[in-house]
């Protein structure tokens, strides 16, 4: 296992300070400010941790309030909304400076066996046969204006193998394209067989690429070169069947829709086999930047 997966494990093995209290550390991320994904797989970790024993998350529901500071550390405050017989509901608030920043509600559910269908997974290279990001981001370094900004997106990235299948944003930057995008990845070393830190790696990773549909649709390239800004503003999760976010997994993203400053991401994750693995949706705040 690398460096940059044990800091990222180590960042989302929250510090418990009392019964239903935790807090966690930021690290760096490519915008200025705490990175969404990290402060949702934070906040499901708190979530967990209070369940009962032998339940496992099967969706989450979430809104970004604030954004938050990287230099803070951030305090998750649980709430033991209802334990029933097969589901457990869990609220988490996450403060900084006294102020909410996150809202997550959680639901987790104990097994059982019930009725069976899913959509076909779509076809997509083999992860193999796609390059890396060490291999792939230094070829569009004229894109970015910030001349560091291929160092901070591999150092972003460093504990997660993700792999496009086709040219990202920023690589078409001014040219429309099919609002879709589809991504491989799984960590970049073996995790541990906790079903818990599974779907919160993947939670990590969901926030990175979803709204890049949105991008294409449009010919913007991102953040990263500087033709939009934005943020999360809600983001969705339903877990399906088990997985392990440490092998592969297909993230096959589209966006229907746009307006209003705000655009929505829609995403299924399979596995290698083809199994449906996850639902995500999100919405953003996606602004074209003034003159």
């Amino acid at each position: 296992m690398g460096a940059a997966l044990d800091s990222l494990l180590d960042l989302l093995d929250l510090e418990r300070i009392e019964q239903d209290i935790f807090r966690g550390r930021s690290r760096s991320a490519v915008v200025p400010r705490v990175f969404g994904g990290q402060v949702a797989a934070q906040a499901l970790v708190a979530a967990g941790r209070t369940a009962p024993a032998g339940r496992s998350a099967h969706s989450l529901h979430a809104y970004f309030l604030r954004p938050g500071d990287p230099g803070a550390p951030i305090v998750y405050n649980v709430d033991r909304i209802r334990d029933g017989r097969s589901f457990t509901t869990r609220r988490v608030v996450a403060v900084q400076h006294g102020k909410p920043i996150f809202h997550l509600s959680a639901s987790f559910q104990t097994h059982e066996e019930g009725m069976d269908h899913q959509a076909a997974m779509p076809s997509a290279p083999a992860p193999e046969t796609l390059p890396t990001a060490e291999e792939m981001l230094p070829r569009y370094a004229d894109r970015f204006t910030d001349p560091h900004m291929v160092d901070r997106l591999l150092e972003a990235r460093a504990a997660v193998d993700l792999r496009y299948v086709d040219a990202p944003p920023f690589a078409t930057a001014g040219k429309p394209r099919e609002p879709r995008s589809q991504v491989w990845f799984r960590t970049n070393g073996e995790l541990a067989d906790d079903p818990l830190l599974h779907v919160c790696m993947a939670t990590y990773v969901s926030d990175m690429t979803l709204l890049d549909s949105v991008l294409l649709a449009h010919g913007r390239g991102g953040w990263a070169i500087g033709d939009v800004v934005g943020a999360s503003l809600d983001h969705a999760m339903w877990f399906h069947r088990p997985f392990r976010a440490d092998e592969w997994l297909l993230y096959d993203q589209q966006s229907p829709s746009a307006s209003g400053g705000r655009g929505l991401g829609q995403a299924r994750i399979y596995t290698a086999d083809g199994q449906l693995a996850v639902t995500v949706i999100q919405e953003g705040l996606v602004r074209v930047p003034r003159d």
